[in-house]
């Protein structure tokens, strides 16, 4: 039984994690560990933790949840492992596997380690974001287990059961691969559509009574953190240009189309990309 759990970064994904834990054991102590002050409080006072706690306390800890931007935490968890004991276990959330597992390939307790992604979240950020049961039926890609120790990986299996996560592995080279397309795609075109629209449309009263829930829900990732993206595109660059590349070549046919007339090669376009739905079919 997992009695000590410190969440590092109190914001959405790991002020979630949090909920669940509590929900599931409400025996368990959960610390918060925080650069930002206000978030720390403001955990504290929606009983998200319930404490605070330092990297030094981390010796106490049965178990880790690393809930930060990506670059900070390639930068800590060498002194998070630093700091635990043998027995704890520290998993991390990133959007990108790669570099943060390279980090630490070498660390004399990379077996206390499991690397993982959550395929969840939604658009809001900080501790008032997080929400129970945000995992429930959501993927969690694991990376690298067979580097984690086999007590540990029970243990993590066990509680992300109790969640309701499934769970798929994967190297972190094609993780980071494949969430460029499957995500972060997905965040820069939204992004860029909340821009063009902006600049285009300098009425904020047109874009408020005209935008349907077409463009709401579009745009809807454009209100995600660029605090916690930012580091994100950075990490996985190489692979976010590619599929930037295949994306604006798509547009730029689709354009062309439209130039030439012709509706039946667009009517074409559209109808081949409909069997989206049948993939998707069952997605929440």
């Amino acid at each position: 039984m997992m009695e000590k759990i410190y969440i590092i970064g109190v914001g959405l994904i790991g002020g979630s994690f949090a909920l669940d834990i509590k929900r599931l054991h409400p025996e368990t102590k959960i610390f918060g560990i925080d650069h930002n002050e206000a978030h720390l409080n403001e955990a504290l006072s929606l009983s998200i933790i319930d404490t605070t706690a330092t990297l030094d306390d981390l010796k106490h800890a049965d178990l880790v949840i690393v809930a930060i931007p990506v670059n900070a935490t390639v930068t800590l968890l060498p002194e998070i492992l630093d700091n635990i004991s043998d027995s704890t276990l520290v998993i991390d959330v990133g959007s990108t596997k790669e570099d943060i597992c390279d980090a630490v390939k070498n660390h004399p307790k990379r077996r206390n380690f499991l690397a993982m992604h959550p395929i969840a979240g939604t658009e809001f950020s900080g501790p008032s974001a997080a929400i129970q049961n945000l995992y429930k039926g959501k993927t969690n890609i694991i990376c690298e287990v067979e580097d984690t120790a086999f007590k540990l990986q029970e243990k993590a299996l066990k509680l992300f059961s109790e969640i309701g996560m499934r769970v798929r592995y994967m190297k972190p080279k094609a993780h980071d691969k494949h969430i460029a397309y499957m995500s972060h795609l997905s965040h820069i075109s939204s992004f860029m559509l909340g821009k063009t629209v902006i600049e285009k449309e300098k009425n904020e009263r047109d874009i408020f009574d005209m935008a349907g829930s077409g463009f709401e829900s579009t745009v809807r990732l454009a209100k995600s953190s660029p605090e916690m993206w930012t580091p994100i595109f950075q990490q996985n660059k190489t692979n976010v240009i590619k599929t930037l590349e295949e994306y604006i070549s798509n547009l730029k046919q689709f354009k062309e189309f439209m130039e030439q007339d012709d509706f039946e090669a667009i009517y074409k376009e559209m109808k081949d990309t409909n069997h989206i739905k049948e993939i998707l079919k069952g997605i929440a």
